[in-house]
């Protein structure tokens, strides 16, 4: 089956984060931009199998988030390469860059960036994404409260 991410297990805990972070029609878990979609998820490090996070060298904590980015063109179930950058920043405008490291699953494509966060922390997510060399660079941005896991 080809979907957005091929199968795994990072694959499909990564689409499960995604369904469940998806609370209210107007806060799709995807934004649309010209032909794409730009699918987006943050979630605590700690969801992830210690397997699955050793395979990714994906450091798991309490303390540790992990955000998903994969732009995917319209009409079609697989992701596509793309430059993707940002950063994250909390109520107190400390702002932390986000590294972000690309996954290849099969046909799926998804870019990964790690970050820190305090209890009860909200952050305020921003991304670029840059589908293509000859394509504009599209900005997002959402919010997520995180909670440490103690």
């Amino acid at each position: 089956m080809n979907t957005i991410f091929r199968w795994s297990s990072l694959g499909l805990l990564l689409a499960g984060v995604l369904a469940a972070l998806a609370t209210r029609a107007d806060d799709r878990p995807f934004r649309e931009f010209g032909d794409y979609r730009v699918h987006y998820s943050a979630f605590n490090s700690v969801f992830l199998d210690p397997k699955i996070a050793a395979a990714y060298d994906i450091v798991r904590g309490g303390d540790r988030g992990l955000i998903n980015i994969a732009v995917v063109p319209t009409g079609t179930l697989g992701g596509r390469a793309a430059q993707v950058s940002g950063h994250v920043a909390n109520i107190f405008a400390q702002r932390q860059e986000l590294k972000f490291f690309e996954v290849r699953e099969g046909d799926a494509i998804y870019y990964l960036a790690p970050f820190r966060f305090e209890h009860e922390d909200a952050l305020t997510f921003s991304i670029t994404v840059k589908p293509a060399p000859d394509l504009p660079s599209y900005s997002l941005s959402f919010q997520r409260t995180f909670y440490r896991d103690r």
